[in-house]
């Protein structure tokens, strides 16, 4: 549970943190993408990839460590604005539900801010999800299809319009609102159980903060992969693969390869979510403590 913080410094130091989660997390990201949208085998034959290790291994020998990084320029550009909206988004989630500055939120409380969080992050998140998947994909496939992020933007807006750059939108929402509820709430609820007696919550040391934020990142996983799966088909399948959206998707992969698949990429997911978010609150609390110096008054 905190005290409210004003959502501009939020902004600024959720466009920080999501910097420094995607430096950090960007290679598992390409690795589960891969996972979840390689073809169905056919009998008898082997898959593309045989898990998370043999996947990490195919890319490294096929592509070199930058075949790793396929797809970051995308969330690069986007990553500031959008852990800058998402952060502010809670901030603001917060403020909006406290009646005095002092008053201290309970966690059902900050969850509902982190769901508004997951709101506001989505119409900066569809597209930038779109582009990335699309560019980690095409090396697999065997297709170069794209040169680049701004290059696969120009080719969908030309062939379905921005209806295209969108597609997923739904699914982004579904992932990304209940989860960010998860992540938010973890996170406050950690640092609360973390912080010794008699201690100030915002006096946390930087071990308690990387393991607080890290478990957040598992948490707020858990609750999003499924949706993520459907969501990462949906995006790369061919226009009108998928008729009914989402509905098409969940009956296919259950049908054919049973309620598992809803947890494709699970591995590298969680090998992801530690690092890459315990980076991401690292750099939001060190970039809130200097916005508290530079500006102790706002």
């Amino acid at each position: 549970m905190t005290k409210r913080r004003d959502p501009a410094k939020n902004f600024f130091a959720g466009g920080f943190g999501g910097m420094c989660l995607v430096l950090a997390g960007h290679p598992l990201d390409t690795i589960k993408v891969r996972l979840q949208t390689q073809p169905k085998s056919l009998p008898g034959q082997s898959p593309m990839f045989k898990g998370t290790f043999d996947c990490f291994r195919k890319t490294l020998v096929q592509e070199g460590f930058r075949g790793l990084y396929k797809g970051m320029a995308a969330p690069i550009i986007g990553v500031t604005p959008m852990f800058a909206v998402c952060f502010f988004g809670f901030g603001l989630g917060k403020k909006l539900q406290q009646k005095r500055p002092d008053e201290v939120l309970t966690y059902p409380q900050l969850f509902a801010a982190g769901m508004l969080s997951g709101v506001f992050t989505t119409v900066i998140m569809a597209p930038g999800e779109r582009i990335k998947c699309l560019l980690q994909i095409q090396a697999t496939s065997g297709e170069k299809k794209y040169a680049g992020p701004m290059d696969c933007v120009k080719q969908i807006y030309r062939e379905t319009g921005i209806r295209g750059i969108y597609k997923g939108t739904v699914l982004t929402l579904m992932r990304d609102v209940p989860a960010s509820g998860m992540y938010f709430m973890s996170y406050e609820w950690l640092k609360t159980v973390l912080t010794p007696e008699g201690t100030s919550v915002n006096d946390l040391s930087v071990p308690s903060i990387l393991f607080a934020g890290g478990v957040a990142g598992i948490l707020n996983w858990t609750v999003a992969i499924p949706p993520d799966v459907l969501k990462s088909r949906f995006q790369t399948a061919p226009e009108g693969m998928y008729p009914n959206g989402f509905r098409d998707v969940l009956r296919e992969l259950v049908r054919e390869e049973g309620i598992v698949s809803l947890y494709k990429g699970f591995t590298p997911v969680m090998l992801r979510a530690f690092p890459a978010n315990a980076s991401c609150f690292l750099g939001f609390e060190v970039a809130m403590k200097f916005l508290n110096w530079l500006a102790p008054d706002l």
